[in-house]
Protein backbone atom coordinates (compact mmCIF):
# COMPACT_ATOMS: atom_id res chain seq x y z
CA UNK A 1 0.00 0.00 0.00
CA UNK A 2 1.32 3.17 -0.97
CA UNK A 3 0.48 6.75 0.93
CA UNK A 4 1.46 10.52 0.65
CA UNK A 5 1.52 12.45 3.62
CA UNK A 6 1.48 16.43 2.83
CA UNK A 7 3.25 18.23 5.65
CA UNK A 8 6.45 17.30 7.57
CA UNK A 9 6.19 18.76 10.75
CA UNK A 10 5.21 17.03 13.83
CA UNK A 11 1.77 15.40 13.05
CA UNK A 12 2.72 14.47 9.78
CA UNK A 13 6.41 13.40 10.49
CA UNK A 14 5.40 11.43 13.45
CA UNK A 15 2.54 9.81 11.27
CA UNK A 16 3.67 9.15 8.05
CA UNK A 17 6.94 7.31 9.51
CA UNK A 18 5.42 4.96 11.99
CA UNK A 19 3.07 4.15 8.98
CA UNK A 20 6.41 3.42 7.12
CA UNK A 21 7.10 0.97 10.30
CA UNK A 22 4.08 -1.21 9.61
CA UNK A 23 4.95 -1.56 6.17
CA UNK A 24 3.39 1.25 4.43
CA UNK A 25 4.98 2.61 1.53
CA UNK A 26 5.10 6.54 2.64
CA UNK A 27 6.06 10.05 0.99
CA UNK A 28 6.32 12.68 3.08
CA UNK A 29 5.89 15.99 1.15
CA UNK A 30 6.80 19.96 2.26
CA UNK A 31 6.59 23.10 0.48
CA UNK A 32 9.95 24.04 2.91
CA UNK A 33 12.73 22.54 0.48
CA UNK A 34 15.25 23.27 3.67
CA UNK A 35 13.47 20.96 5.63
CA UNK A 36 13.09 17.86 2.59
CA UNK A 37 16.90 18.46 1.80
CA UNK A 38 17.54 18.25 6.04
CA UNK A 39 15.40 14.97 5.89
CA UNK A 40 16.84 13.07 3.00
CA UNK A 41 19.90 14.38 4.46
CA UNK A 42 19.90 12.26 7.77
CA UNK A 43 19.07 15.30 9.66
CA UNK A 44 15.41 15.84 12.19
CA UNK A 45 13.40 19.32 11.82
CA UNK A 46 12.19 17.99 15.04
CA UNK A 47 12.79 16.44 18.61
CA UNK A 48 10.91 13.52 19.39
CA UNK A 49 12.03 10.78 21.72
CA UNK A 50 12.47 7.64 19.14
CA UNK A 51 11.66 9.28 15.85
CA UNK A 52 15.47 9.54 14.14
CA UNK A 53 15.94 5.66 14.48
CA UNK A 54 12.42 5.13 13.07
CA UNK A 55 12.95 7.66 10.47
CA UNK A 56 16.48 6.82 9.12
CA UNK A 57 15.73 3.00 9.88
CA UNK A 58 12.38 3.60 7.44
CA UNK A 59 14.79 5.21 4.71
CA UNK A 60 17.24 2.82 4.43
CA UNK A 61 14.70 -0.27 3.77
CA UNK A 62 12.80 1.79 1.22
CA UNK A 63 9.56 2.44 2.67
CA UNK A 64 10.00 6.59 3.62
CA UNK A 65 10.93 9.08 1.36
CA UNK A 66 10.80 13.30 1.11
CA UNK A 67 10.02 15.07 -1.90
CA UNK A 68 8.93 18.53 -2.58
CA UNK A 69 6.38 17.06 -5.35
CA UNK A 70 3.06 16.45 -4.36
CA UNK A 71 2.39 15.27 -7.82
CA UNK A 72 5.27 12.65 -7.30
CA UNK A 73 4.23 11.92 -3.99
CA UNK A 74 0.39 11.05 -4.83
CA UNK A 75 1.72 8.57 -8.27
CA UNK A 76 -0.41 5.35 -7.65
CA UNK A 77 -1.20 6.35 -3.53
CA UNK A 78 -3.83 4.76 -2.59
CA UNK A 79 -4.68 7.93 0.00
CA UNK A 80 -3.09 11.20 1.12
CA UNK A 81 -3.07 12.51 4.23
CA UNK A 82 -3.38 16.26 4.80
CA UNK A 83 -1.01 17.01 8.27
CA UNK A 84 -0.03 20.68 7.38
CA UNK A 85 -0.64 23.14 10.34
CA UNK A 86 -4.04 24.89 11.46
CA UNK A 87 -2.66 27.68 13.81
CA UNK A 88 -5.25 29.81 16.19
CA UNK A 89 -6.44 33.09 13.74
CA UNK A 90 -6.52 36.41 16.23
CA UNK A 91 -10.45 35.46 16.80
CA UNK A 92 -9.29 32.14 18.04
CA UNK A 93 -10.69 30.31 15.05
CA UNK A 94 -7.99 27.77 13.15
CA UNK A 95 -6.67 28.99 10.10
CA UNK A 96 -7.28 26.50 7.39
CA UNK A 97 -5.48 27.87 4.52
CA UNK A 98 -2.99 25.12 4.85
CA UNK A 99 -5.06 22.32 4.70
CA UNK A 100 -7.47 24.17 1.79
CA UNK A 101 -4.14 25.18 -0.64
CA UNK A 102 -3.37 21.62 -0.20
CA UNK A 103 -6.85 20.30 -1.00
CA UNK A 104 -6.86 22.16 -4.01
CA UNK A 105 -3.46 21.27 -5.45
CA UNK A 106 -4.91 17.66 -4.68
CA UNK A 107 -8.05 18.41 -7.30
CA UNK A 108 -5.31 19.46 -9.38
CA UNK A 109 -3.49 16.75 -9.34
CA UNK A 110 -5.18 13.09 -8.94
CA UNK A 111 -6.13 11.17 -11.96
CA UNK A 112 -7.90 8.19 -9.92
CA UNK A 113 -9.31 7.23 -7.09
CA UNK A 114 -7.80 7.95 -3.59
CA UNK A 115 -8.74 9.01 -0.18
CA UNK A 116 -8.20 12.52 1.23
CA UNK A 117 -8.11 11.71 4.94
CA UNK A 118 -7.50 15.27 7.33
CA UNK A 119 -4.96 14.28 9.81
CA UNK A 120 -4.54 18.16 10.93
CA UNK A 121 -6.86 19.11 13.74
CA UNK A 122 -9.79 21.03 12.15
CA UNK A 123 -12.61 22.44 12.93
CA UNK A 124 -15.88 20.58 12.48
CA UNK A 125 -17.13 20.87 9.04
CA UNK A 126 -13.67 21.14 7.77
CA UNK A 127 -13.58 18.01 5.77
CA UNK A 128 -16.58 18.82 3.78
CA UNK A 129 -14.65 22.20 2.89
CA UNK A 130 -11.72 19.70 1.79
CA UNK A 131 -14.37 17.79 -0.40
CA UNK A 132 -15.61 21.34 -1.89
CA UNK A 133 -12.26 22.46 -2.54
CA UNK A 134 -11.19 19.27 -4.89
CA UNK A 135 -14.36 19.01 -6.36
CA UNK A 136 -13.93 22.62 -7.82
CA UNK A 137 -10.16 22.05 -8.91
CA UNK A 138 -11.33 18.91 -10.73
CA UNK A 139 -14.72 20.64 -12.26
CA UNK A 140 -11.85 23.79 -13.57
CA UNK A 141 -9.78 21.56 -14.98
CA UNK A 142 -12.73 19.54 -16.69
CA UNK A 143 -12.23 15.89 -15.30
CA UNK A 144 -14.26 13.68 -13.28
CA UNK A 145 -12.46 11.73 -10.55
CA UNK A 146 -13.44 9.49 -8.05
CA UNK A 147 -12.81 10.52 -4.70
CA UNK A 148 -13.69 10.41 -1.27
CA UNK A 149 -12.53 12.14 2.08
CA UNK A 150 -11.84 11.31 5.69
CA UNK A 151 -11.25 12.41 9.19
CA UNK A 152 -8.35 10.82 11.30
CA UNK A 153 -7.20 12.56 13.83
CA UNK A 154 -4.31 11.94 15.51
CA UNK A 155 -3.99 11.79 19.66
CA UNK A 156 -0.13 12.27 20.07
CA UNK A 157 1.86 13.64 23.42
CA UNK A 158 4.93 15.40 22.57
CA UNK A 159 7.64 13.32 24.24
CA UNK A 160 6.10 9.83 23.23
CA UNK A 161 4.21 10.26 20.28
CA UNK A 162 5.88 7.38 18.54
CA UNK A 163 4.93 5.21 21.61
CA UNK A 164 1.06 6.60 21.30
CA UNK A 165 0.95 5.97 17.65
CA UNK A 166 2.20 2.61 17.16
CA UNK A 167 -0.06 1.54 20.51
CA UNK A 168 -2.30 4.08 20.30
CA UNK A 169 -5.56 3.70 22.96
CA UNK A 170 -7.78 3.75 20.14
CA UNK A 171 -7.34 4.78 16.23
CA UNK A 172 -10.39 7.24 15.38
CA UNK A 173 -11.45 7.12 11.67
CA UNK A 174 -14.41 9.03 10.29
CA UNK A 175 -15.58 8.33 6.87
CA UNK A 176 -18.86 8.35 4.67
CA UNK A 177 -17.95 5.53 2.50
CA UNK A 178 -17.79 1.78 2.48
CA UNK A 179 -14.88 2.28 -0.07
CA UNK A 180 -13.40 4.54 1.88
CA UNK A 181 -13.67 2.21 5.09
CA UNK A 182 -12.42 -0.16 3.15
CA UNK A 183 -9.30 1.71 2.52
CA UNK A 184 -8.59 2.50 6.09
CA UNK A 185 -8.88 -0.54 7.14
CA UNK A 186 -6.18 -1.95 4.82
CA UNK A 187 -3.69 1.15 6.11
CA UNK A 188 -4.50 0.03 9.65
CA UNK A 189 -4.46 -3.79 8.93
CA UNK A 190 -1.37 -3.62 11.51
CA UNK A 191 -3.53 -2.33 14.42
CA UNK A 192 -6.11 -4.49 13.69
CA UNK A 193 -4.46 -7.24 14.08
CA UNK A 194 -2.62 -6.19 17.40
CA UNK A 195 -6.82 -5.62 18.55
CA UNK A 196 -6.33 -1.95 18.52
CA UNK A 197 -9.54 -0.49 19.11
CA UNK A 198 -10.86 1.44 16.20
CA UNK A 199 -13.83 3.25 15.94
CA UNK A 200 -15.72 4.20 12.37
CA UNK A 201 -17.78 6.77 12.40
CA UNK A 202 -19.39 9.67 10.57
CA UNK A 203 -16.92 12.97 9.61
CA UNK A 204 -18.40 15.33 11.33
CA UNK A 205 -18.34 13.42 14.85
CA UNK A 206 -14.37 12.27 14.31
CA UNK A 207 -13.79 16.05 13.97
CA UNK A 208 -15.28 16.98 17.36
CA UNK A 209 -13.68 13.64 18.90
CA UNK A 210 -10.56 15.46 18.51
CA UNK A 211 -11.42 18.55 20.09
CA UNK A 212 -13.41 17.18 23.02
CA UNK A 213 -10.67 14.86 24.23
CA UNK A 214 -8.08 17.94 24.35
CA UNK A 215 -10.58 19.94 25.63
CA UNK A 216 -11.33 17.28 28.52
CA UNK A 217 -7.84 17.43 29.15
CA UNK A 218 -7.28 20.78 29.41
CA UNK A 219 -10.15 20.45 31.97
CA UNK A 220 -9.34 18.44 33.82
CA UNK A 221 -5.54 20.26 34.43
CA UNK A 222 -7.44 23.66 35.11
CA UNK A 223 -9.95 22.41 37.66
CA UNK A 224 -7.07 20.93 39.89
CA UNK A 225 -4.58 23.59 39.34
CA UNK A 226 -8.27 25.98 40.41
CA UNK A 227 -7.95 23.36 43.70
CA UNK A 228 -4.48 23.44 44.01
CA UNK A 229 -5.18 27.32 44.55
CA UNK A 230 -7.95 26.78 46.91
CA UNK A 231 -5.71 23.90 48.96
CA UNK A 232 -3.41 27.11 49.73
CA UNK A 233 -6.27 29.35 50.95
CA UNK A 234 -8.12 27.07 53.11
CA UNK A 235 -4.29 25.07 54.42
CA UNK A 236 -5.44 21.60 52.76
CA UNK A 237 -2.34 20.01 50.46
CA UNK A 238 -3.20 19.25 46.47
CA UNK A 239 -1.01 16.21 46.38
CA UNK A 240 -3.25 14.59 48.80
CA UNK A 241 -6.43 15.66 47.41
CA UNK A 242 -5.18 14.34 43.94
CA UNK A 243 -4.64 11.07 45.61
CA UNK A 244 -8.05 11.27 47.04
CA UNK A 245 -9.81 11.76 44.34
CA UNK A 246 -7.49 9.93 41.38
CA UNK A 247 -8.36 6.41 42.76
CA UNK A 248 -11.82 6.76 42.50
CA UNK A 249 -12.38 4.86 39.13
CA UNK A 250 -14.77 7.63 37.63
CA UNK A 251 -12.03 9.98 37.80
CA UNK A 252 -8.46 7.98 37.55
CA UNK A 253 -5.15 9.22 38.18
CA UNK A 254 -4.25 10.92 34.56
CA UNK A 255 -4.00 14.74 34.46
CA UNK A 256 -4.78 15.67 37.87
CA UNK A 257 -1.49 17.57 38.26
CA UNK A 258 -1.26 20.39 39.40
CA UNK A 259 1.42 23.40 38.37
CA UNK A 260 2.05 26.70 36.64
CA UNK A 261 -0.48 26.13 33.58
CA UNK A 262 -0.34 24.10 30.37
CA UNK A 263 0.94 25.15 27.13
CA UNK A 264 1.75 23.28 23.74
CA UNK A 265 0.81 23.56 20.34
CA UNK A 266 -2.89 21.52 21.06
CA UNK A 267 -4.53 22.50 24.17
CA UNK A 268 -4.86 26.09 24.14
CA UNK A 269 -5.31 26.42 20.27
CA UNK A 270 -7.89 23.40 20.13
CA UNK A 271 -9.91 25.03 23.25
CA UNK A 272 -9.61 28.11 21.56
CA UNK A 273 -10.91 26.48 18.43
CA UNK A 274 -13.82 25.02 20.14
CA UNK A 275 -14.89 28.06 22.12
CA UNK A 276 -15.15 29.47 18.72
CA UNK A 277 -17.29 27.12 17.27
CA UNK A 278 -19.52 27.53 19.64
CA UNK A 279 -19.59 30.79 19.35
CA UNK A 280 -20.23 30.68 15.75
CA UNK A 281 -22.87 28.71 16.23
CA UNK A 282 -24.95 30.62 19.02
CA UNK A 283 -23.96 28.08 21.42
CA UNK A 284 -21.28 29.47 24.41
CA UNK A 285 -19.14 26.84 25.79
CA UNK A 286 -18.95 28.82 29.28
CA UNK A 287 -17.15 25.61 31.04
CA UNK A 288 -14.15 25.85 28.77
CA UNK A 289 -14.64 29.68 28.48
CA UNK A 290 -13.25 29.36 32.22
CA UNK A 291 -10.69 26.90 31.59
CA UNK A 292 -9.36 28.79 29.51
CA UNK A 293 -9.30 31.94 32.03
CA UNK A 294 -8.24 29.42 35.03
CA UNK A 295 -5.03 28.79 32.63
CA UNK A 296 -3.85 31.78 31.75
CA UNK A 297 -4.12 33.24 35.08
CA UNK A 298 -1.90 30.03 36.15
CA UNK A 299 1.03 31.20 34.06
CA UNK A 300 1.18 33.81 36.80
CA UNK A 301 1.18 31.76 39.67
CA UNK A 302 5.15 31.52 40.47
CA UNK A 303 5.54 34.76 39.90
CA UNK A 304 3.35 35.73 42.35
CA UNK A 305 4.92 33.54 45.04
CA UNK A 306 8.25 35.32 43.73
CA UNK A 307 7.07 39.14 44.40
CA UNK A 308 5.58 38.42 47.64
CA UNK A 309 8.65 36.71 48.70
CA UNK A 310 10.82 39.46 47.44
CA UNK A 311 8.50 42.37 46.80
CA UNK A 312 7.45 43.18 43.35
CA UNK A 313 10.64 45.69 42.54
CA UNK A 314 13.44 42.67 41.62
CA UNK A 315 15.61 45.26 40.30
CA UNK A 316 19.46 43.37 41.17
CA UNK A 317 17.23 40.19 41.54
CA UNK A 318 18.92 36.89 39.80
CA UNK A 319 16.83 33.81 39.25
CA UNK A 320 18.15 30.66 37.92
CA UNK A 321 14.76 28.55 35.69
CA UNK A 322 15.06 25.13 35.16
CA UNK A 323 13.03 24.10 31.99
CA UNK A 324 11.81 25.96 29.33
CA UNK A 325 9.70 24.06 27.01
CA UNK A 326 6.16 23.54 27.80
CA UNK A 327 6.62 19.78 28.87
CA UNK A 328 9.42 17.14 29.57
CA UNK A 329 10.53 15.03 25.97
CA UNK A 330 9.94 17.96 23.64
CA UNK A 331 11.51 21.49 22.40
CA UNK A 332 8.45 22.82 21.49
CA UNK A 333 7.54 26.30 23.81
CA UNK A 334 4.67 27.66 21.92
CA UNK A 335 2.55 28.70 24.12
CA UNK A 336 4.98 27.94 27.26
CA UNK A 337 4.49 28.86 30.68
CA UNK A 338 8.30 29.52 31.25
CA UNK A 339 8.21 32.76 28.76
CA UNK A 340 4.89 34.28 30.56
CA UNK A 341 7.27 33.76 33.76
CA UNK A 342 10.24 35.58 31.98
CA UNK A 343 8.44 38.52 30.72
CA UNK A 344 7.29 39.25 34.30
CA UNK A 345 10.46 39.01 35.64
CA UNK A 346 12.49 41.19 33.11
CA UNK A 347 9.66 43.20 33.34
CA UNK A 348 10.00 43.56 37.07
CA UNK A 349 13.69 44.23 36.89
CA UNK A 350 15.16 40.43 37.17
CA UNK A 351 17.79 38.81 35.48
CA UNK A 352 17.36 35.10 34.44
CA UNK A 353 19.49 32.76 33.74
CA UNK A 354 17.65 29.20 31.92
CA UNK A 355 18.75 25.47 31.45
CA UNK A 356 16.55 23.33 29.95
CA UNK A 357 17.84 19.65 28.42
CA UNK A 358 16.84 20.00 24.89
CA UNK A 359 14.77 23.43 24.50
CA UNK A 360 17.72 25.87 24.81
CA UNK A 361 18.39 26.64 20.75
CA UNK A 362 14.17 27.18 20.54
CA UNK A 363 14.06 29.54 22.84
CA UNK A 364 17.32 31.17 21.76
CA UNK A 365 15.45 31.53 18.33
CA UNK A 366 12.31 32.79 19.82
CA UNK A 367 13.64 35.01 22.80
CA UNK A 368 17.08 36.01 22.07
CA UNK A 369 19.07 36.98 24.47
CA UNK A 370 16.93 38.13 26.64
CA UNK A 371 17.73 35.53 29.28
CA UNK A 372 21.55 34.57 30.13
CA UNK A 373 21.86 30.44 28.67
CA UNK A 374 23.74 28.07 31.09
CA UNK A 375 25.67 25.15 30.09
CA UNK A 376 24.06 22.79 32.31
CA UNK A 377 21.28 22.33 34.84
CA UNK A 378 24.08 23.81 38.17
CA UNK A 379 25.57 26.08 36.04
CA UNK A 380 22.74 28.24 35.80
CA UNK A 381 22.78 28.04 39.76
CA UNK A 382 25.25 30.40 40.43
CA UNK A 383 24.98 33.74 42.15
CA UNK A 384 21.17 33.24 41.64
CA UNK A 385 19.01 34.30 44.68
CA UNK A 386 16.35 31.39 44.06
CA UNK A 387 15.72 28.62 41.98
CA UNK A 388 12.16 28.42 39.74
CA UNK A 389 10.98 24.53 38.69
CA UNK A 390 9.17 25.41 35.01
CA UNK A 391 9.33 22.00 33.52
CA UNK A 392 9.63 18.61 35.16
CA UNK A 393 12.36 16.74 33.34
CA UNK A 394 13.66 13.89 35.40
CA UNK A 395 17.01 15.03 36.01
CA UNK A 396 15.48 18.11 37.95
CA UNK A 397 13.78 15.40 40.05
CA UNK A 398 16.70 14.19 42.46
CA UNK A 399 19.24 17.05 41.94
CA UNK A 400 22.33 17.07 44.16
CA UNK A 401 21.02 19.36 47.05
CA UNK A 402 24.60 20.32 48.01
CA UNK A 403 25.38 22.00 44.74
CA UNK A 404 22.50 23.52 45.00
CA UNK A 405 22.86 25.02 48.53
CA UNK A 406 26.30 26.28 47.69
CA UNK A 407 25.30 27.95 44.42
CA UNK A 408 22.14 29.90 45.38
CA UNK A 409 22.63 33.03 47.05
CA UNK A 410 19.44 31.83 49.66
CA UNK A 411 17.98 28.09 50.13
CA UNK A 412 14.58 29.08 47.98
CA UNK A 413 13.00 27.25 45.45
CA UNK A 414 9.89 27.71 43.55
CA UNK A 415 8.89 24.25 42.41
CA UNK A 416 5.79 25.03 39.61
CA UNK A 417 5.61 21.35 39.00
CA UNK A 418 5.36 19.94 42.81
CA UNK A 419 8.40 17.67 42.02
CA UNK A 420 9.79 17.95 45.65
CA UNK A 421 8.70 16.96 49.06
CA UNK A 422 8.16 20.32 51.08
CA UNK A 423 8.71 18.16 54.41
CA UNK A 424 12.38 17.24 52.85
CA UNK A 425 12.58 20.73 51.27
CA UNK A 426 11.97 22.38 55.48
CA UNK A 427 14.44 19.45 56.91
CA UNK A 428 17.12 20.48 53.97
CA UNK A 429 16.88 24.02 55.15
CA UNK A 430 14.84 25.75 52.27
CA UNK A 431 12.22 27.83 51.98
CA UNK A 432 10.26 25.92 49.49
CA UNK A 433 6.91 27.11 47.33
CA UNK A 434 4.66 24.84 45.92
CA UNK A 435 1.90 24.80 43.74
CA UNK A 436 -1.40 23.96 46.25
CA UNK A 437 0.71 22.68 48.87
CA UNK A 438 0.50 22.84 52.54
CA UNK A 439 3.19 24.96 54.72
CA UNK A 440 4.52 23.38 57.44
Amino acid sequence: MRIAVVGTGYVGLVSGTCLAETGVTVTCVDVNSAKIELLNNGGMPIYEPGLAELVRRNREDGRLFFTTSLQEALRDADAVFIAVGTPPDEDGSADLHYVLDVAREIGETIHDYIVVVTKSTVPVGTNYKVKGVIRAALEKRGVEVAFDVASNPEFLKEGDAVNDFISPDRVVIGVESDRARRVMERLYHAFLLNNTPIYFMDILSAEMTKYAANSMLATRISFMNDIANLCEIVGADVEAVKKGIGSDSRIGKKFLNAGCGYGGSCFPKDVKALIRTGDEHGHSLELLKAVERVNENQKSVLFRKITSHFGTDLTGKRFAMWGLSFKPGTDDLREAPSLVLVDKLLEAGAVVRGFDPVAMEECKRRIGDRIEYADNMYDALTGADALIVVTEWAEFKIPKFTFIEKALKHKIIFDGRNIYNPEQMKEFGYVYYGIGRRKN
